[in-house]
C-alpha cells in the first residue's frame, strides 16, 4: 500500500444511537485487535467508513444508507479523476507505479539477459555431441570425448556406423580444434557419408580427412562429390576401398574439375574401369590444383588407360601419380612416355605391375631421355626382364639433365650387363639408388673369390692331415666311394671352414659324373694337382 495517502471513503456508515456508542466506535478505530493504529488525520464524520453498524436499520434508514453510498461513490470518482490529472494514469495503484517507474542506470534486469551473458562458447562441441547421441540412440565414444581438443583425431576401427557418424557430425560442425580427421573402417556407408559431407560444408577447419574402407557406395560418391563443389578448406582426402565403379566416376570428375583447392586424393583399391579412365582422364587434364593422386589397384585397361595417361600429359600441376596394379600394358606405357617428354612437373611415377613388357619399357625410356623433373620411377613386377631395365638406365645415362634418384625394379632379375651400366652411371649420379630382383650368377662370382677346392687343400696342409686319413674316417664300408651327404658331414665334423654355398660348390666339383658319389682317386688327383 502507498503510505501517507488519503484513502477516499467508498462505503457509507449509519448514524449511531447515543454518544456512548459513538465513543466506543472511536476507541475501536484507534485500537484494532489490541494493536494501536495511527489516529485519523481528520475527525470522523457522522457517516464515516470507520463506523460500525451495531443495530438493525429500518426502511428509512436503508434509504438514507443508499443515498449516502451514491454520494460517496460520486465523491470517490471525482477524487480519482483529480489524481489522474495530477499524477497521470499510472498513479492509480502501486503495481502500476512500479511498472511505469523509469529503469535504473544499470538496466539489464531481466533473467533472460543474465543467462545469455553467463553462457560460454564451446569450441569442441561436446554438449552438442552428448545431445546428439541421446537423440540418435547411440553410446557416446569416450575416446572422442577425451580427444576433442586434439589437432589430429584418429578414430579408425571404432564401429561408428551411420547413426554414430550423424552424432559425431553434429559436434564437428562447430569444433575449431580438429584439423585432421581419420575415420577409416567405421562402416559409415552412404548415410553416414551424407552426414559427414554436410558437416564439411560448414566446418572450415578440417583440412585432411580419411574415409577409406567405409563402403560408401553410390550415395557416398554423390554426397562427397557435392561437398567438394562447396568446400574450399579440404586439402587431403582418402577414399580408398569404398567400392566405387564406373557409374560413379562422373561425380568425381565434376568435383576434380571444379575444386582447385584439393591437393591430395586417394582413389585406390576401388573398381574404376575403362569408362572411368576416360571420364577421369579429361578431369585430370582440366585440374590446376591437385598435386598428388593415388589411383592404384583399379581396373584401368585399354582405352581407359590410354585416356587416363593422356590426361597426365595435359596436366601441368600433378607432382605424384601412382598407377600401380592396373593394366596399362604397352599402349598405356607408350602414351605415358609421350607425356613424360612434355611434362616438366611430375616428380614421382609408379607404374609397377602393369603388364609392361620390353616394348613398353623402351617407350617409357624414350620419354625419360627428355624429362627433367622425374625423381622416382617405380616399375616393379613388370615382365620387361633385364633388357627393359637396361633400356631405362641407358635413357637416364643419355639425359644430361635427368634428376632421377630412385628406380624400383623389384622382382625383376637383372644380368651382369645391367650391373656394369649401373656402376658406370653411379659416377654420374651418385645419389641414384636401384632396387631389383638380383643377379644370382653375378653374386656367386663375387662371393667365391677363393676356390673352395683350394681352400680345402690349404686347410689340409696347415693341419697336416692326410686325405687318406680323412676318407678312412668318412668311408665306413672301405669302398673308396662316399656319398655326397657323407662327404658333407665329414667336412663339417673335421671343422673345415667352408660355408654352405662353398660346400655345395666343392661337392659339385668333385662329383663330376653327377651320380651322387665321390671317388677317392678322383678327389686325390684334384687335391694333389
Amino acid at each position: 500500500m502507498v503510505l501517507n495517502r488519503k484513502i477516499p471513503s467508498v462505503l457509507p456508515s449509519v448514524q449511531e444511537a447515543g454518544d456512548a456508542e459513538q465513543r466506543e466506535e472511536e476507541e475501536a478505530h484507534t485500537s484494532l485487535g489490541g494493536i494501536n493504529s495511527r489516529p485519523p488525520t481528520r475527525p470522523l464524520a457522522s457517516f464515516s467508513r470507520g463506523s460500525i453498524q451495531t443495530a438493525p436499520t429500518s426502511a428509512g434508514t436503508r434509504s438514507t444508507y443508499s443515498a449516502a453510498s451514491s454520494a460517496h461513490r460520486a465523491h470517490d470518482s471525482t477524487e480519482e479523476n483529480e489524481g489522474e490529472l495530477e499524477g497521470g494514469p499510472g498513479k492509480r495503484s502501486t503495481v502500476e507505479d512500479s511498472e511505469n517507474m523509469p529503469e535504473s542506470e544499470d538496466g539489464w534486469d531481466t533473467d533472460l539477459e543474465i543467462e545469455e551473458t553467463e553462457k560460454t562458447y564451446d569450441p569442441t562441441g561436446k554438449t552438442k555431441y552428448l545431445e546428439a547421441c541421446q537423440a540418435y540412440g547411440v553410446v557416446p565414444i569416450s575416446y572422442f570425448l577425451r580427444h576433442m581438443k586434439d589437432a589430429e583425431l584418429i578414430m579408425m576401427h571404432h564401429g561408428l556406423g551411420p547413426q554414430g557418424a550423424k552424432a559425431l557430425s553434429q559436434s564437428l560442425v562447430t569444433n575449431t580444434c580438429i584439423v585432421k580427421l581419420h575415420l577409416s573402417d567405421n562402416s559409415l556407408e552412404g548415410e553416414g557419408a551424407a552426414a559427414i559431407a554436410e558437416m564439411l560444408k560448414d566446418n572450415c577447419y578440417i583440412s585432411e580427412i580419411d574415409l577409406s574402407n567405409n563402403r560408401l557406395g553410390y550415395k557416398g560418391a554423390r554426397v562427397i562429390s557435392a561437398m567438394l563443389m562447396e568446400n574450399t578448406s579440404l586439402r587431403k582426402l582418402n577414399l580408398s576401398g569404398n567400392g566405387f565403379n564406373d557409374p560413379m566416376a562422373p561425380f568425381f570428375a565434376e568435383a576434380i574439375m571444379n575444386n582447385q583447392k584439393m591437393e591430395t586424393m586417394d582413389l585406390s583399391h576401388n573398381m574404376f574401369g575403362d569408362k572411368a579412365g576416360e571420364t577421369l582422364g579429361v578431369a585430370i587434364a582440366e585440374n590446376t590444383g591437385m598435386k598428388e593422386l593415388n589411383f592404384s589397384w583399379n581396373y584401368l585397361r585399354g582405352k581407359g588407360a590410354i585416356a587416363f595417361a593422356k590426361g597426365l600429359g595435359a596436366n601441368i600441376f600433378l607432382q605424384v601419380l601412382d598407377l600401380s596394379y592396373n593394366g596399362l600394358g604397352n599402349e598405356g606405357a607408350k602414351v605415358l612416355g609421350e607425356a613424360l617428354k612434355v611434362n616438366n612437373v611430375l616428380e614421382e611415377l609408379n607404374v609397377g605391375n602393369n603388364r609392361i613388357s620390353l616394348e613398353g619399357a623402351i617407350c617409357l625410356a624414350l620419354g625419360l631421355k627428355e624429362n627433367k623433373t622425374l625423381r622416382v620411377l617405380g616399375m616393379a613386377r613388370n615382365p620387361m626382364k633385364s633388357e627393359g631395365c637396361f633400356a631405362i638406365l641407358k635413357a637416364i645415362q643419355a639425359n644430361r639433365e635427368s634428376t632421377i634418384e630412385a628406380l624400383d625394379f623389384s622382382d625383376i632379375t637383372v644380368n651382369k650387363e645391367f650391373e656394369d651400366l649401373y656402376n658406370t652411371l653411379k659416377s654420374l649420379l651418385p645419389n641414384l639408388t636401384v632396387q631389383h630382383g638380383g643377379n644370382t650368377v653375378l653374386f656367386k662370382k663375387d662371393k667365391f673369390k677363393t676356390d673352395p677346392l683350394t681352400k680345402l687343400k690349404n686347410y689340409l696342409q696347415e693341419k697336416n692331415v692326410r686325405l687318406v686319413d680323412f676318407f678312412e674316417n668318412v668311408d665306413e664300408d672301405n669302398s673308396t666311394l662316399i656319398t655326397r651327404l657323407e662327404f658333407q658331414q665329414g667336412l663339417m665334423k673335421a671343422g673345415i671352414p667352408l660355408s654352405q654355398d662353398e660346400l655345395q660348390k666343392l661337392m659339385d666339383t668333385l662329383d663330376k659324373d653327377k651320380n651322387g658319389e665321390i671317388d677317392f682317386s678322383e678327389c686325390s688327383k684334384l687335391l694333389c694337382s
